[in-house]
């Protein structure tokens, strides 16, 4: 049984982490998966958005620990090698021409919660709990720091990483780590209803957006002018945009 499931259709690629058992912990067999449907999912020009997801009860627990035992008996280059297999999905992630969405059903926690963070959007049912509890035993959500610094207010960010507290739903998204919370009830319609919505989106248009935001990170205010320059310039000349403005125009025309 394959340990990350992965489903197309209607423009949306969805992958499912399939560890119910486990709590969803992430082991290399579901690291693996997840890169493999991100690559399935950037292939196919059909795909406008990437929903992730759990099975069971939980979105993911984070690593499993029995497998991170293991690891950590080896030498440092296997460690090494280890570590950057994460780091390097969570580069995939935000490298995906599509928007990377997380549906957070039950806990988010470790490095479960660091996998919701970094995706581009975050859904999260109203009982769902998110965490970074590794300094509880002595260890540290290093890559995720990246992330997570970027999202929230640098103090709470310290004070997510050293208490490890476990927070629900409404405080994580009033502190700017996930952007919608939806009634348990009626979890999965609205995660449907929200996703269907964004693949609604030119996605051209999409792509461009998301590879402009991030690009800033690493760019000075007046080098993030000059790309957004050159972003502007190539959107205006897309198909998708001039069909755009000429609908625009349209129902200007019409309503005049």
């Amino acid at each position: 049984m394959s340990e990350a499931l992965y489903q197309a259709g209607g423009g949306i690629a969805r992958i499912v982490l399939n560890r119910p058992e486990k709590r969803n912990a992430l082991n290399a067999a579901t690291i693996l998966g997840i890169k493999e449907g991100l690559a399935r999912s950037a292939a196919d020009r059909d795909i406008r958005v990437v929903l992730l997801s759990g099975a069971g009860s939980d979105f993911c627990s984070g690593a499993d620990l029995a497998e991170l035992r293991r690891i950590a008996s080896k030498g440092p280059l296997e460690n090494i090698a280890d570590a950057r297999s994460l780091g390097d999905l969570f580069l995939g992630m935000r490298g995906h021409r599509c928007p990377v969405v997380a549906a957070v059903r039950g806990r988010a926690l470790a490095g479960g919660c660091g996998l919701a963070t970094a995706c581009d959007l975050v859904l999260a049912a109203e009982s769902a709990q998110f965490g970074y509890p590794e300094v509880n035993i002595g260890f540290v959500p290093a890559m995720v720091m990246a992330l997570l610094r970027r999202q929230v207010a640098e103090k709470r960010a310290f004070e997510l990483l050293t208490l490890g507290n476990v927070i629900v739903a409404r405080e994580a998204m009033a502190l700017g780590m996930i952007n919608a919370v939806f009634p348990d009830a009626s979890f999965e319609s609205d995660v449907e209803a929200w996703v269907n919505g964004l693949a609604q989106k030119p996605a051209g248009a999409v792509a461009m957006t998301k590879s402009l935001l991030y690009q800033g990170d690493n760019l000075t205010f007046e080098a993030a002018i000059e790309a957004g320059i050159h972003t502007n310039a190539q959107a205006r000349t897309t198909e998708e945009c001039r069909r755009g403005v000429e609908r625009f125009l349209a129902r200007k025309r019409a309503n005049d």
